[in-house]
């Protein structure tokens, strides 16, 4: 009897959900026989409403609301999908009433988007005449929270001239860009999108002061960008400036990222000095918190005969004072370690098992011994006693 009753309550919550449904019908029916809202109506709409209403780009664009619009959360995410898929005449209509006060909704915290989408997908006359707006603005608009977005979409997009023209409004202003918590994007863009003979300023800005910026925060975020994008005979300076002071610079908690970088994307030629450098330094550089990061990649994108020169330096020839020792007892070394049991070749490998088995007999005593020794048995499949 119990099912039953439960199933009399759960028609009567059907007869309910039926009431409800037809009372929301007949609500739907009387908004949907009432008139379309007039272009006054329109005008006078809370922006929440016009985002959710069924209104077209062209209506709003009637009603002249398009900047209000274009200053408000839901409003402006509403033109920025509209603009995707917008006629030219609709595009053209919501242009003209953007571009009055173009430079304000640059800096605006919802305005700054649908700029932005006008270099997307608006006309190349578009693109050319928000540039003309942005001229002679360039560097307040970099340096602000919202602008600097704005300028980025502008180097992505605009063709090279205009590209070019923008980009010396920052000629004697790198410095202070790259040391902006907002600047530094726009000079990381204008090195990725701007030929880098239109960028010999940005460059020799670097000259002189690679460790220096190398070890600040936005600072080593341009430098790397530089070696991604620069020609080799631009580069070279930087890089000798850089492997002047791989050791300091690898104990930096910014300047390991520069070395790192080197070590993955930069030339040979390179990779082979820092390599024999840190070869040198193997024990000190590999008990560091942050150099240890380094001895890895240099073990990740060394050549074969780099990693015997390396391996050769951590095996060491002193049975008492080996490097090994040192760094499979150390919190960062035993990281090291790890990682060349994976990176090495089958041969280098044996050897670095041979070592470490014979020179650290109490290994699984060790703190960090017991990582060591999984990660042998993983590679080798084998069970060591």
């Amino acid at each position: 009897s119990n099912n039953n009753n439960n199933n009399n309550n759960h028609n009567n919550h059907n007869n309910n959900n039926n009431n409800n449904n037809s009372n929301s019908v007949g609500n739907m029916t009387m908004n949907m026989s009432s008139d379309p809202p007039s272009i006054s109506e329109i005008a006078s709409m809370d922006p929440r409403q016009l985002a959710r209403s069924n209104i077209s780009l062209a209506q709003l664009i009637e009603a002249g609301v398009v900047e209000k619009l274009a200053r408000d959360q839901n409003g402006s995410r509403f033109i920025q999908q509209r603009l995707e898929t917008a006629s030219l005449q609709d595009k053209e209509g919501v242009f003209r009433q953007i571009k009055r006060n173009a430079l304000a909704l640059c800096e605006d915290v919802f305005g700054n988007y649908v700029i932005q989408k006008f270099f997307e997908h608006g006309t190349d006359a578009h693109r050319i005449e928000l540039a003309q707006i942005v001229m002679g603005r360039v560097l307040p608009l970099t340096k602000s929270m919202y602008g600097c977005r704005v300028i980025q979409k502008a180097f992505e997009y605009v063709h090279e001239p205009l590209k070019i023209t923008l980009v010396s409004e920052l000629q004697d202003h790198v410095e202070d860009c790259v040391r902006d918590q907002n600047g530094n994007h726009v000079i990381q863009k204008v090195i990725a999108e701007v030929p880098s003979i239109h960028i010999a300023f940005i460059i020799n800005t670097f000259k002189g002061k690679v460790y220096h910026f190398s070890t600040h925060p936005y600072g080593c975020r341009v430098i790397q960008r530089l070696l991604e994008h620069c020609e080799e005979q631009q580069k070279g300076p930087l890089l000798n400036e850089l492997i002047g002071s791989i050791l300091a610079l690898s104990k930096d908690s910014y300047g390991n990222y520069v070395v790192q970088h080197v070590l993955k994307h930069g030339p040979d030629q390179a990779r082979n000095r820092i390599i024999r450098e840190v070869a040198n330094n193997v024990a000190a550089m590999s008990k560091h918190k942050f150099s240890s990061n380094v001895v890895e990649k240099c073990f990740m994108y060394g050549n074969d005969d780099e990693r015997d020169h390396l391996l050769e330096q951590v095996v060491g020839t002193d049975k008492e004072n080996s490097p090994l020792v040192q760094m499979v007892r150390d919190q960062y070394g035993n990281y090291v370690i790890q990682k060349l049991l994976e990176v090495t070749n089958v041969a280098q490998r044996n050897r670095l098992i041979k070592n470490v088995l014979e020179q650290v007999p109490n290994l699984r005593k060790l703190m960090f011994g017991k990582h060591i020794i999984a990660k042998i048995e993983k590679i080798t499949g084998k069970t060591i006693q």
